[in-house]
C-alpha cells in the first residue's frame, strides 16, 4: 500500500510513496503525532536529482527490516529541499554544527517540538569501516531517547540556541564605497584558478555570480585582469564536459578541477544564471562563442525544461537506467555507428573522444582545443550535431522533476528577458511574457506569491527568494519590453516583500505569516543560488531609481552595509550581494526616453544602450501619448517631453537630469560619464591583482 506521500505532487516525495516506511510529509499531522505519542522525529531531506538520495532510498528505505525499525521508533518525515528551503537551511545548519559537514540526503533526528539533537547525511544499510550502518544509528538514537532523555533534551536545547544565535548574528558592518568593491575584486583574484579558470579546485562548481561580478568590475574600472579572469572561466566551462556539447545546457558541477567530468544532474537555476552571464559577456565583448552558449542553453530549456503552460521545470537527474551519466557518455564505436566511420573519427577528434575513454570506459564530450569551439557549431557540422542528438534521444532519458518553483522561474525569466534586450530578439521577450503570465496566473493568490506548482496545484507560501527573484525577472522583462504592467507588478510585489520579510534592518528568509519554526532562518550567503537578501537589495535599488521610492533604497543600503565587510573579505560567497552593492555605491544613471518604442528615432537611442554593458543604468521608455498614464508609476517621466517632435532622452542621477538630447551619441556619453567616471585612467588590472 502506498504511504501518505502518494498524495503529494513533488516527484521527490512521490519517488518514496511505495516505500515500506510510514512516511509523512512535513505538516501538522506528523508533528501532532510526534507530540501525542512522544516520539522522536526522523527527518529526511533530499531532492529528486540527488544521486545519493536515490542510493539511500534503494538501500534503506526500500528495505523492509530497516523500515520496520523506523516505523516502530520514529515519526518519519520526508522533505523535498527544493520545496522547503526554510527547513533545509535550518536543519542543514544544525547538521553542520553537529558534524562539521553537510550534504544530501540529510538525516536529522528531532524532538517532537522540532528541535534537532542528532544528525548526519548518507548512512549505509550496514556498517562500513568507520561508518555506522543506518540500523545501528536508528537503534542508538531510539535507546538514547528512551534512556538518556535528560541529556538528549539538553543537547537539543543547546543546538537550538546555537541555531538562533547563528541566524540572528549580525556581522561587522562595512562602509559602502568603491574601496569595498576593490577589496572584493582582490578577494576573487586570490581564489582564481589560473590554470583551469573558475575558483578553487575539485570538485569545481560554476560560479556565474562571481563571473558577473568580474564583468561589473571591468565595467566600473576597466580592469583588464578582471575581464581576463571572467573570459578564461567562460571559455573553459563552455568547452568542458560541464557543458552538454550535444544537447546544450550545463550540468551541476565537475568532479575534477578541469571541467571535464561532471556530476550529470542539470538544475534550472544553474542554467538560468549561466545563460544570463554568457549573454552579458557577449554584450560586453562581442565574442560569438558566448552568444552560441547562451542561445544553445536557452534552446535546451525550451526543448526539454518548459511546461506546455509556460512554466520552467526544476531539474533533470544525473542517472538513467540506474547509472550516473549513461545518457550523456559516448564511445568511439558509438560515434562511428551514428555518423559513419569518417565523420565519426572526425567528431571523436574534435570532442576529445578516445578508445580508452575519460569516464568509466566511455567519454564525456568536450572541446579540448580553443580553436575548435566554433568549428563544432559550424553550419557544416550541424547535420552531425543533429544526428548525435537524435541518436541520444533514443536512449533512456534521465528523470525530470516537473515541479515549477517561483524563485527558479524568476531567475530564468531574468535570463530570457536580458537576452531579449541584448540580442534584440522578440522570441525571447515572448518567452519571458509567457512565463510572467504563468506565474501571475498560477503562483499568485490573494496578493501573495506561492512557492511551488505541479499538475495544476500550487502550494506553500513564497519565501524571500521567491519574491526577490521573480521581481528581478519582472524588472528585466520591463527593461526588455518597456511594458509598464511588469514594472507595476514588480513594485506591488516589492511592497509585499518588504512587509513580509524585512524587520529591523534585516531580511528574513520566511515571512511573518509563515509557520513558526524553532528559529527564523536568515542568510545573505550566495551559494549555488543567490541569497534572497542579495537579490532583494538588488531589485529594491533598481526600483528606487525607476519609481523614485527612496524608502526602497534606504532599506537596501542598510542591509548591504550590514554585510559589507564580510562580503569584501569573502567575495566569492557574496558575489550577488556585491553586485547589488555596486549599484548602491554608484553612481547610477537613470535614462528616461520619451518616444514611441517602435519608431525609428527611439530605436536608434535604444540601440546604442543595447550595445553597451551598463549594469548601473536603468532605462525607462514611454510613448508621448502614454506619458500621463505612466508618471505615477515612473515619476522619472514627470515634466519630460519631446524636443522638436523627436524621441528625447533625459539622463539623470537621483532624478537630477542633464540637458535632454535627441542624439544617441550624446546620450551615451552622458551615461558613460556617470557610470564609469575616470575608468580610462585606471591601469589594467590595478584593482584586482592577486600577486
Amino acid at each position: 500500500m502506498p504511504n501518505r506521500l502518494a498524495n503529494e505532487t513533488t516527484p521527490y516525495l512521490l519517488q518514496h510513496k511505495d516505500n515500506p516506511v510510514d512516511w509523512y510529509p512535513w505538516g501538522e499531522e506528523a508533528l501532532e503525532r510526534a507530540r501525542a505519542e512522544d516520539r522522536p522525529i526522523l527527518l529526511s531531506i533530499g531532492y529528486s536529482a540527488c544521486h545519493w538520495c536515490h542510493v539511500m532510498e534503494h538501500e534503506s528505505f526500500e528495505n523492509a527490516a530497516i523500515a520496520a525499525l523506523m516505523n516502530e521508533h520514529f515519526v518519519s518525515i520526508k522533505v523535498d529541499r527544493e520545496e522547503r528551503p526554510d527547513l533545509d537551511s535550518l536543519y542543514m545548519m544544525a547538521v553542520q554544527m553537529m558534524t562539521g559537514h553537510g550534504g544530501w540526503p540529510m538525516t536529522v533526528f528531532l524532538t517532537p517540538d522540532g528541535r534537532p539533537f542528532y544528525g548526519g547525511t548518507y548512512y549505509p544499510p550496514e556498517d562500513r569501516g568507520p561508518m555506522p550502518g543506518f540500523p545501528r544509528i536508528l537503534q542508538a538514537v531510539s535507546e538514547a531517547y528512551r534512556d538518556k532523555r535528560g541529556q538528549l533534551e539538553e543537547s537539543a536545547s543547546n543546538i537550538t540556541s546555537n541555531l538562533h544565535r547563528h541566524f540572528e548574528h549580525d556581522p561587522e558592518a562595512g562602509t559602502l564605497n568603491a574601496a569595498l568593491l576593490d577589496d572584493a575584486a582582490r578577494s576573487l583574484a586570490g581564489q582564481f584558478d589560473r590554470v583551469n579558470g573558475g575558483f578553487g579546485g575539485a570538485p569545481k562548481f560554476p560560479s556565474p555570480m562571481a563571473v558577473e561580478l568580474l564583468l561589473r568590475t571591468y565595467a566600473r574600472t576597466r580592469s583588464e585582469r578582471a575581464l581576463q579572469m571572467a573570459e578564461f572561466t567562460l571559455d573553459k566551462m563552455g568547452r568542458g564536459g560541464l557543458y552538454d556539447q550535444v544537447g546544450g545546457g550545463f550540468h551541476r558541477y565537475a568532479v575534477d578541477a578541469i571541467w571535464l567530468v561532471p556530476h550529470f544532474e542539470k538544475m534550472l537555476y544553474d542554467n538560468a544564471q549561466l545563460a544570463h552571464v554568457y549573454t552579458i559577456a557577449w554584450q560586453l565583448t562581442g565574442e560569438p562563442f558566448y552568444r552560441a552558449i547562451a542561445d544553445e542553453t536557452f534552446a535546451y530549456v525550451l526543448t526539454e525544461m518548459t511546461s506546455p503552460e509556460g512554466g520552467f521545470y526544476a531539474t533533470q537527474d544525473a542517472d538513467s537506467e540506474g547509472e550516473e551519466g549513461k545518457f550523456y557518455a559516448w564511445t568511439v564505436a558509438e560515434l562511428r555507428d551514428v555518423l559513419g566511420t569518417e565523420d565519426g573519427e572526425r567528431v571523436a577528434g574534435l570532442l576529445g573522444v578516445t578508445e580508452r575513454g575519460n569516464f568509466e570506459g566511455s567519454n564525456v564530450l568536450s572541446i579540448p582545443n580553443v580553436a575548435d569551439r566554433m568549428t563544432w557549431r559550424s553550419e557544416e557540422l550541424a547535420p552531425l550535431r543533429r544526428k548525435l542528438y537524435e541518436a541520444r534521444a533514443t536512449r533512456v532519458w534521465p528523470g525530470r522533476d516537473e515541479k515549477v518553483l517561483t524563485s527558479w522561474n524568476g531567475m530564468l525569466l531574468r535570463a530570457f528577458a536580458t537576452a531579449a534586450w541584448v540580442f534584440a530578439d522578440e522570441r525571447y521577450a515572448e518567452v519571458g511574457r509567457r512565463n510572467a503570465r504563468f506565474v501571475r496566473e498560477h503562483l499568485y493568490r490573494d496578493g501573495r506569491l506561492l512557492r511551488s506548482w505541479k499538475d495544476g496545484q500550487a502550494k506553500l507560501n513564497g519565501y524571500l527568494e521567491d519574491y526577490a527573484n521573480f521581481i528581478d525577472g519582472l524588472l528585466a522583462l520591463y527593461a526588455a519590453t518597456f511594458e509598464v504592467e511588469w514594472l507595476r507588478f514588480a513594485t506591488e510585489l516589492a511592497q509585499t516583500m518588504v512587509g513580509e520579510f524585512y524587520e529591523d534592518g534585516r531580511f528574513y528568509d520566511t515571512g511573518v505569516t509563515h509557520e513558526e519554526l524553532v528559529t527564523r532562518p536568515r542568510d545573505a550567503y550566495d551559494s549555488a543560488t543567490p541569497s534572497g537578501n542579495s537579490v532583494a537589495c538588488d531589485v529594491l535599488l533598481r526600483l528606487a531609481h525607476l519609481t523614485g521610492d527612496s524608502g526602497f533604497a534606504q532599506i537596501a543600503t542598510e542591509v548591504l552595509a550590514g554585510y559589507g565587510r564580510a562580503a569584501s573579505e569573502s567575495a566569492h560567497g557574496y558575489a550577488r550581494l556585491l553586485s547589488a552593492a555596486d549599484i548602491a555605491v554608484g553612481p547610477a544613471a537613470e535614462v528616461a526616453i520619451v518616444g514611441d518604442p517602435d519608431a525609428a528615432d527611439t530605436r536608434m537611442l535604444l540601440e546604442v544602450l543595447r550595445d553597451e554593458f551598463l549594469p548601473r543604468a536603468v532605462v525607462a521608455v514611454v510613448a508621448p501619448d502614454a506619458l500621463a498614464g505612466q508618471i505615477e508609476t515612473v515619476p522619472l517621466f514627470a515634466g519630460r517631453g519631446q524636443q522638436d517632435g523627436k524621441a528625447t532622452a533625459y539622463v539623470c542621477v537621483n532624478y537630477a537630469c542633464q540637458l535632454p538630447t535627441t542624439d544617441p551619441a550624446v546620450m551615451l556619453e552622458q551615461v558613460r560619464s556617470i557610470t564609469t567616471p575616470g575608468a580610462g585612467a585606471t591601469s589594467p588590472g590595478a584593482s584586482v591583482t592577486g600577486d
